[in-house]
């Protein structure tokens, strides 16, 4: 099968990979019907992450092709959406909702790498949902984006208890960020702030629900944050970035007694000072999102059309092309890239 390899930093290509094979009988081999590059994928791919060879891709959706004789709640023939975290969905950390630290779980970035033809899932009844039916290709957009990018924005905002009568400021104005704002204003936010320096993620955020935009960050921004909310800040920061600076913007723009939550992977480098934390008096939840807590929830707001998360793609190539992907993403010429098998 064709599948996606990160050789070095700004190298990637597409190679034949060997078929998966069920190994253990919860596996569950699915035929990839559509793929993306996540924000994250670009930490390796300008050298930030380390990269060897690196098998590629986190986010899925496709046909079950063969199942283990274990697995019970997928078909072959269903279409399903996958975590990126592997989970049994079992333990007494998955039955508490936090399926990204599943007791023997894993992530498929790496390991699985899912910017492929197909892939082996295991634990498959504990990481893949089946959709009601086959979805007509136009839904295909938003069950993928519910693999990562929308059950990581709809968990930060879930963690910075967004809701009816909050104003929510949202730091960052990627794929999550914008997702954060869709799930921001589903969950009833009375006013939604996106931080975007952007004229056209400043239109999308706009379209999923924003109702001020602040161009401005660091000091600015947080002053610009307390001018809209009566100089008390919001009640509620959803920080998907991941740098030191966007999380001390996201924690000074909240109110005390207020909420942040963040998804923005961190690293090397990024510190919080303990007296930064101990006199804000808010709030902080956030890390890798138990997306498989949301999975039912988010497929069936899609199913029944009461969201369309799939807008987020700005850019559709074929997997051949997806080097091109990872470089408009890299320059910015595309906020995220879909790529079709």
């Amino acid at each position: 099968m064709r599948g996606v390899v990160m050789y070095a930093p700004g190298d990637v290509r597409v190679v034949e990979r060997e078929d998966p094979k069920i190994i253990e009988p919860t596996d569950a081999i699915i035929r990839i019907t559509a793929t993306c590059i996540c924000g994250s994928d670009l930490w390796p791919y300008r050298g930030v992450e380390p990269v060897d060879h690196t098998l590629m891709g986190h986010e899925y959706v496709g046909v079950v092709e063969e199942i283990g004789a274990a697995v019970q709640t997928v078909s072959v023939g269903d279409f399903v959406v996958g975590s990126f975290a592997v989970s049994d969905n079992t333990c007494e950390i998955c039955r508490a909702g936090y399926q990204s630290r599943c007791l023997h779980g894993s992530f498929v970035a790496g390991d699985i790498g899912t910017q492929a033809e197909k892939a082996r899932i295991p634990y498959a009844d504990g990481t893949l949902v089946a959709t009601p039916g086959q979805p007509e290709m136009d839904l295909v957009p938003s069950l993928l984006a519910a693999s990562d990018v929308l059950g990581t924005g709809w968990f930060a905002a879930v963690a910075a208890e967004a809701g009816p009568g909050k104003t929510v400021a949202v730091v960052g104005d990627g794929a999550v960020g914008l997702m954060g704002v869709l799930a921001a204003q589903q969950l009833g936010a009375e006013r939604i702030i996106a931080m975007s320096r952007h004229a056209d993620r400043q239109g999308w955020a706009s379209q999923f629900g924003a109702t001020d935009i602040v161009e401005s960050r660091g000091d600015e921004g947080v002053a610009a944050i307390k001018e809209l909310t009566g100089g008390l800040g919001a009640h509620s920061v959803i920080e998907a970035v991941g740098t030191e600076e966007s999380m001390l913007q996201a924690i000074r723009s909240t109110r005390p007694g207020g909420h942040v939550g963040y998804v923005g992977v961190s690293h090397d480098g990024v510190t919080l000072h303990a007296n930064q934390l101990f006199f804000a008096e808010v709030h902080l939840m956030g890390g890798p999102a138990p997306v498989r807590r949301f999975l039912p929830e988010l497929i069936d707001l899609i199913w029944r059309r009461e969201i369309d998360p799939g807008k987020v793609f700005d850019l559709t190539l074929p997997l051949d092309q997806a080097a091109e992907g990872y470089q408009a993403m890299h320059e910015r010429r595309a906020i995220k890239t879909l790529l079709t098998l």
